[in-house]
């Protein structure tokens, strides 16, 4: 299949390498075309770790490149990006032709669905609770894939297209999807802004002398019991929508393959076994300018309209703005465009469901 990645990280070169590994077609696009000059000469793609690949990839001269004559669209990269860049391809996109958001945050399914609504166009978007894989790119041609998931946890909007986006998946990535209860789920299945906020919280003085520190390591009792009580808020609130999603040991347990336990004995198994990574070496660290505004926030928000308050994360959201100087809520830019917290707990539910 042609497939269309919009973005150039180390999420968007791993799928692109997996893609082509497997005999799909996969075409890059990177907003500023800086990334991907190097493969647009002709230079193959290089990936090592759980993905062992050197393999030529496409890469599209603009969003439209990109979207046009593409069997589907898949957006990867972080999502501070993603309104820009769905604002760019929603001109393109056509009635029937799927839209993968890997992974999804910050209701960014709704923004989409709303902008294509305003264009009469229908296509079914899935989300992800998590990305495919995780890894760091090495140069502008190579990326380090360092986990491939067993388990990803998916649903589409509208929900009646939920068989549909499962297939999709499955044909390309394989079988390793988990069909979820519509995107409401996916809202609160990724559980990265919760435990980064734990790991940068507590590490922050790490991260802003630039230290190299085990990630995994530093997940210390204290780390771990803030991460667990973060979890039980998030466990509430889908308690409240009648929503089954993975507490954060089965998160960990499947995604990264350690037994079960505390989240601190886990991550020290995930250390012991060289899987628990490096911590972030500067405060600009997506852990903090990505996962607070559009990972946290919308967490505080379902709290409040599910009268569950998230009050740990709340007061995280205040605590790190303080110590950046700066209202980091400020920074997410889809959530005050669709205007959710007006809504009614069954009302978003819907919303959820159907889409606009």
């Amino acid at each position: 299949m042609r497939v269309s990645i919009l973005g150039a990280g180390a999420i968007a070169y791993g799928l692109a390498a997996y893609l082509a590994k497997s005999g799909h077609t996969p075409k890059l696009w990177s907003p500023s075309g800086k990334r991907t000059e190097a493969l647009a000469a002709g230079e193959p793609l290089k990936a090592t770790g759980d993905i062992e690949a050197n393999v030529a990839v496409e890469v599209a001269t603009d969003c439209r490149d990109a979207v046009v004559g593409a069997e589907v669209v898949v957006i990867a990269l972080p999502v501070n990006g993603h309104k820009m860049v769905i604002d760019a391809a929603a001109l393109h996109l056509t009635d029937g032709s799927p839209v993968i958001i890997s992974s999804h945050s910050s209701f960014a399914a709704l923004y989409l669905s709303r902008r294509l609504a305003e264009r009469n166009v229908k296509l079914p978007i899935v989300v992800w609770g998590t990305t495919l894989l995780s890894g760091r790119q090495l140069g502008p041609t190579e990326v380090l894939v360092s986990t491939v998931r067993q388990k990803l946890d998916v649903a589409t909007l509208p929900f009646d297209a939920q068989d549909q986006g499962h297939e999709l998946c499955t044909s390309l990535f394989g079988d390793r999807f988990v069909k979820r209860d519509g995107m409401l789920a996916i809202a609160l299945s990724n559980l990265n802004p919760q435990n980064h906020l734990g790991i940068a919280l507590l590490n922050l003085t790490r991260m802003e002398k630039g230290e190299q520190w085990s990630q995994g390591g530093n997940v210390t009792p204290t780390v771990g019991r803030l991460i667990e009580a973060l979890d039980a808020e998030r466990l509430a609130i889908a308690r409240h929508f009648g929503i089954a999603v993975r507490t954060v040991q089965e998160h960990f347990s499947l995604s990264f393959h350690v037994p079960t336990g505390s989240v601190s004995q886990m991550n020290q198994e995930m250390h012991k076994r060289g899987r628990g990574g490096f911590g972030p070496t500067t405060t600009t660290s997506r852990y903090v300018l990505e996962d607070v505004p559009f990972g946290l926030l919308p967490t505080v928000m379902l709290g409040k309209i599910s009268r569950h308050p998230a009050v740990l994360h709340d007061s995280g959201i205040s605590i790190l703005s303080a110590a950046y100087g700066r209202d980091l809520r400020a920074d997410n830019d889809i959530l005050p465009t669709l205007g959710l917290e007006s809504l009614s707990d069954t009302e978003l539910m819907k919303l959820s469901r159907d889409g606009f």
